[in-house]
């Protein structure tokens, strides 16, 4: 254990000193250290910070020093009892360290994808209005003030890339692959084919556009309904426990009072 803060004492004064340059040694062992990033930690990021131009690199290196750090402190901590029990602690708070910013990326996703899961359809109903009188593109322009907040910066980048010269479909599959939620993916695609139609067929197209949102609507409503539910049944059984554990202590207290007397 000894050894293991001498080797600290002697980095830290060689790092002081400008002998070793420690920042440099992680970013050029940079590539090696990615290896350990999450599949879609950049993805995530994305998610949580749309339109920012973040260093993913950097953000997993100091997730990466936040982790060594927590490592260094445990073994501080447990210095004069050091056993490998205790090796496997500072580990285990070192890796969770290191996964907590991870995790609450997670979350914030898991949150946030079941907050567009549910407003994705009214935006499109919104839509749908639009393109019953402007095209495609003009009626994605339009919408964008109207829009629910989370869906802004998304719409912004899609009509942007339209209006850039980008006539296939890969902007509207971007911006389903930015919100994956139930049916994004087959409703851009519908959009889509509905700005390459003529005016002949464009009556036709607007109605299966109408019903896809329509079926989309019902669904979501119905999985509120159900939320609300099981939320009722929930505080319902929450307090049916309470009751039922506050008559039995009264019960309990009252029999003790009588058998006192």
């Amino acid at each position: 254990m000894w050894f293991i803060i001498i080797g600290v004492i002697i980095v830290f004064i060689l790092n002081y000193n400008r002998v070793v340059d420690t920042k440099k040694f992680i970013s050029d062992s940079g590539g090696v250290m990615t290896h350990f990033m999450e599949s879609d930690y950049e993805f995530l990021l994305s998610v949580k910070y749309p339109g920012r131009n973040l260093d993913v690199e950097a953000l997993f290196q100091r997730r990466l020093r936040d982790g060594v750090i927590a490592f260094a402190v445990g073994l501080f901590i447990f210095m004069n009892q050091m056993s490998f029990m205790y090796l496997l602690i500072c580990v285990a708070i070192a890796f969770f360290v290191f996964k907590a910013p991870y995790n609450n990326l997670k979350s914030y996703y898991k949150a946030n994808l079941h907050y567009i899961d549910m407003m994705l359809p009214y935006y499109l109903k919104s839509l749908e209005i639009l393109v019953q009188h402007y095209t495609v593109p003009v009626a994605l322009s339009r919408s964008i003030d109207t829009a629910p907040d989370v869906f802004k910066p998304g719409l912004r980048r899609l009509v942007a890339r339209i209006d850039s010269g980008d006539s296939s479909v890969q902007p509207y599959i971007d911006f389903a692959n930015e919100y994956p939620v139930r049916d994004s993916m087959r409703m851009m695609r519908l959009l889509y084919r509905l700005g390459l139609g003529g005016q002949q067929n464009k009556h036709e197209q607007v109605m299966s556009f109408s019903r896809t949102v329509s079926s989309l609507q019902n669904k979501a409503r119905e999985q509120k309904y159900k939320e609300r539910l099981e939320k009722m049944e929930n505080q319902t059984l929450v307090m049916l426990i309470f009751t039922g554990c506050g008559c039995m202590g009264l019960m309990f207290l009252s029999m003790m009072q009588m058998m006192n007397f």
